[in-house]
């Protein structure tokens, strides 16, 4: 592809901005759905309307937020109640603990966006929000508490975000550090998720335990 080439392109576009492109290998972010530059050059592409577009919007992101907690519950489940207090290093959380703080992860989102609905956040209203929810982790102290918080609170957030409007989700949200849209926000929530069940599957490994992900593709 060379400057003043016409391409076609063919854009899967969210009201947060974020516009993809089926061209191989090229993401295209944050670009108007008119135009977009190859060096100094502009080229023009062209929208396939025939095309099933796939918005990933409030309800798909529930959808695999359900996905990704469906899959934390099952390590829960696959580890033994005698092995939550196990810790991979001295200075690292338990079992316990990771889960539990896994378990009420979305509080300080769900006051943020749900409850108070604020467009602009402070550290002190940060540091407010997790610290309610570190007092409800802190009453998780059992595995049977545990799985039953994972399922109950992952699923009232699931109910929550998909009633969110693609106006509600591309809203700007003023940070202490610089401002993000509430669909980056939400979507975090699912990454920090997928950051902690990575720690827990290297840890059920570390137990002698096969991940279920694992067997699930080895029984293929």
């Amino acid at each position: 592809m060379s400057i003043g080439d016409v391409v076609q392109v063919v854009l899967i576009w969210h009201p947060s901005g974020v516009v993809s492109s089926f061209l191989p290998g090229r993401s295209l972010l944050g670009l108007d759905c008119a135009t977009f530059h190859l060096g100094a050059a502009s080229s023009r592409f062209k929208v396939i309307p025939e095309l099933d577009m796939q918005i990933y919007d409030a309800k798909k992101m529930a959808e695999s937020w359900r996905t990704v907690r469906k899959n934390t519950v099952q390590i829960a489940e696959d580890i033994p109640a005698d092995k939550y207090g196990f810790q991979a290093t001295p200075d690292t959380m338990s079992v316990m603990q990771i889960l539990a703080h896994m378990a009420t992860s979305t509080h300080w989102a769900e006051q943020l966006h749900f409850v108070d609905k604020k467009s602009d956040v402070t550290g002190p209203d940060f540091g407010r929000y997790m610290g309610e929810g570190g007092a409800i982790a802190a009453t998780l102290t059992s595995k049977d508490l545990i799985v039953d918080a994972l399922i109950t609170r992952g699923e009232g957030f699931a109910l929550q975000l998909e009633a969110m409007t693609d106006a509600q989700l591309d809203a700007i949200v003023t940070l202490p550090g610089g401002s993000k849209s509430r669909f980056e926000m939400l979507l975090g929530i699912k990454e920090h998720e997928m950051h902690h069940r990575a720690q827990l599957m290297v840890i059920e490994r570390m137990l002698g335990i096969v991940p279920h992900l694992t067997r699930a593709r080895q029984s293929r």
